[in-house]
């Protein structure tokens, strides 16, 4: 089966699932977008891969991560590989010796570690064709934006007063934020930061 290359475009709170966050991936060449559920943790992890932070203490997929480099393993890929009753699976790809070995992942679990790796995300068109959903470049989702690079906006901004916040203010609720490892406040802040930015209006 012909892959299919998927971004990362958007962190956003699930409209099926409200404690629940989605992660939406779109094609690469084409304007569909897949958007998988994920939980708090998960969007947290992704979040803090795709804004660079540098937690205190590695969390469980920064683990993983140098368990995998410790051992001269690479990750080549994820595969977005079936869907089940609603449920995506993945697999990772790993390489070692040169030669190929498959991990069984789940999807958000997979995603996280991609983004770890900088390594490409894949589907298939069977998947993309029962879950995926086509956006007109006229769309413009509330929830969903993407960002100029791979980089989405990190996690979903809920009513907060950061906006209201000084430069000076948001420097330090970043870094006792951050001194708390809570990435999802600090993602938050992150985003209003980089708003502020000349030329990112």
């Amino acid at each position: 089966m012909i892959k299919i290359e998927l971004d990362i475009v958007a962190l956003s709170h699930s409209v099926t699932a409200s404690h629940n966050y989605a992660v939406v991936l779109g094609e690469v060449d084409g304007k569909r977008r897949l958007p998988v559920v994920i939980g708090g943790f998960e969007a947290q992890a992704i979040a803090v891969a795709m804004e660079q932070m540098a937690p205190n203490r590695p969390l469980t997929h920064d683990l993983f991560k140098n368990t995998l480099e410790s051992f001269d393993v690479d990750l080549k890929e994820v595969v977005i590989n079936n869907l089940l009753d609603g449920v995506f699976y993945a697999k990772l790809v790993c390489v070692k010796d040169g030669e190929e070995y498959e991990i069984d992942s789940r999807t958000s679990d997979a995603i996280a570690m991609a983004v770890r790796f900088d390594c490409p995300i894949y589907t298939f068109e069977f998947i993309m064709d029962s879950a995926g959903v086509e956006l007109e470049d006229s769309d413009d989702p509330a929830s969903m934006t993407k960002p100029k690079s791979k980089k989405p906006e990190g996690a979903p901004r809920r009513a907060s007063d950061y906006g209201s916040m000084s430069d000076e203010e948001l420097a330090e609720a970043l870094n006792e934020v951050l001194a708390k490892e809570d990435y999802e406040k600090a993602a938050k802040i992150r985003d209003e930061m980089l708003r502020r930015k000349p030329g990112d209006s």
